[in-house]
């Protein structure tokens, strides 16, 4: 059985579509984004309803976050969804040196300056779904300057570089959903 002929991707991609237990309906894989990263200690920017958090001298912004001397970038670790077109996001933030993030920073996006590739960073957001002890050590790439850079996990032999690679299954998507606490599973069973 093919992912498109799976009704429960069919429900999923869906609008039309309403849970016969609670009358819930989808549009389509979602990514998962972190406000900021782990690290943090002052609370989410989104719900203190500012465009920018700054306690003392740590900063946090949508993009880029200063915790002391520690220095953050918003990136994207995608993971292509097998059977379809379609990927699979977490919004996750990366801890770069100063130096790199100086670089990124002072990056000038239209191309009459030096471009900034990208550098190695550390991820510092836990992903629901994944078991991680420690921040995992990644390429961070910026692949198109009108999107956010990109994370690849740098040890190929961990099972998230792995499924970077070669995508996850519907069923992992769901579990990942799952484990952030938004379990859609019953919601696309058959009534």
């Amino acid at each position: 059985m093919t992912l498109q002929d799976d009704p429960r991707w069919r429900r999923f991609n869906d609008a039309d579509y309403a849970c016969a237990c609670c009358g819930k309906s989808f549009s389509g894989v979602f990514d998962i984004a972190f406000d900021h990263p782990d690290p943090w200690p002052h609370g989410n920017r989104a719900s203190s309803g500012q465009d920018i958090l700054q306690v003392g001298e740590d900063v946090l912004g949508p993009d880029l976050c200063q915790i002391g001397p520690h220095r953050f970038i918003r990136c994207v670790l995608t993971l292509p969804l097998r059977g379809s077109d379609q990927s699979f996001a977490y919004g996750a933030w990366a801890s770069v040196n100063p130096d790199n993030y100086g670089r990124y920073v002072q990056h000038d996006w239209d191309g009459t300056l030096a471009e900034f590739k990208g550098c190695f960073a550390w991820m510092m957001n836990r992903l629901p779904g994944f078991e991680m002890q420690d921040w995992l050590p990644c390429d961070l790439l910026v692949e198109n300057t009108a999107e956010r850079p990109q994370l690849y996990v740098h040890d190929g032999s961990h099972p998230l570089a792995q499924l970077q690679e070669d995508g996850i299954t519907f069923d992992q998507l769901l579990d990942i959903y799952a484990a952030a606490g938004q379990d859609i599973r019953p919601h696309l069973m058959d009534s």
